[in-house]
């Protein structure tokens, strides 16, 4: 069974009196990996936050799923665009970051399972971090910040992943590894994800669905669907 997670209708969006985006429909699907991709300035951002409820739209309409495929409440996992912004003095260490994402809510001190720890070391190696999960999460680069909060988000399992340029920073194994992952998690487990990204020719082969936003000169963005 196939469930649609977001649904964007007709949606147009101004900053202040300055057309953005007009009239952009695009949906996705539970089991379906999603890239969005558009020039530098192409307002990815700005439609992925709208879609979210982040932002306000002029028009159109948003609908994203209360349940997933199994019937239970929709779960949505963000990672905005270099999210990470950890001080020096963050006192947790990598590993203890990452299982944080396990613990439900309201129950903080529970003891996690073996799924748990497998949930978290599959998360942290996806990201290439599992060698430094002893480190403090002030000892890392900004780069390596970024990873971690992907993995910590992988670690809660989401039903639907939305990702801004998440693979910043990853070398060009790390970053096939990474689409192979997010391809697995959407086959093999109906997880949904719409992925903004620069790297559209060598994800192409693991992407499901390309939408790509273009304008001509003086017109606001518009959506076109690209078969991956």
């Amino acid at each position: 069974m196939t469930v649609q997670y977001i649904g964007v209708k007709n949606l147009t969006f101004y900053y202040d009196e300055e057309p953005v985006l007009s009239d952009i429909s695009y949906e996705v699907n539970s089991g379906e990996f999603v890239i969005l991709t558009g020039e530098n300035g192409a307002a990815k951002t700005t439609l992925v936050r709208a879609t979210l409820g982040l932002l306000k739209p002029a028009t159109g309409e948003v609908t994203i799923a209360k349940t997933n495929v199994l019937g239970k409440p929709l779960s949505i996992g963000y990672i905005p665009q270099q999210i990470a912004s950890y001080n020096a003095g963050f006192p947790s260490t990598v590993l203890e970051l990452v299982q944080s994402g396990r613990y439900p809510r309201q129950r903080w001190f529970k003891r996690l399972t073996k799924i748990d720890h497998e949930h978290v070391k599959k998360a942290l190696d996806a990201v290439g971090m599992w060698e430094m999960r002893h480190k403090r999460i002030g000892e890392l680069s900004g780069g390596q910040k970024q990873r971690i909060s992907l993995a910590r988000m992988f670690a809660t399992d989401p039903d639907l992943f939305i990702l801004d340029e998440p693979t910043t920073g990853m070398d060009d194994q790390s970053r096939m590894e990474f689409y192979q992952l997010l391809r697995h998690s959407a086959h093999e487990h109906q997880k949904s994800i719409l992925m903004i990204t620069h790297d559209h020719e060598d994800i192409q082969a693991f992407a499901d669905r390309h939408i790509h936003l273009v304008r001509k000169e003086g017109t606001p963005w518009r959506c076109f669907h690209l078969n991956s």
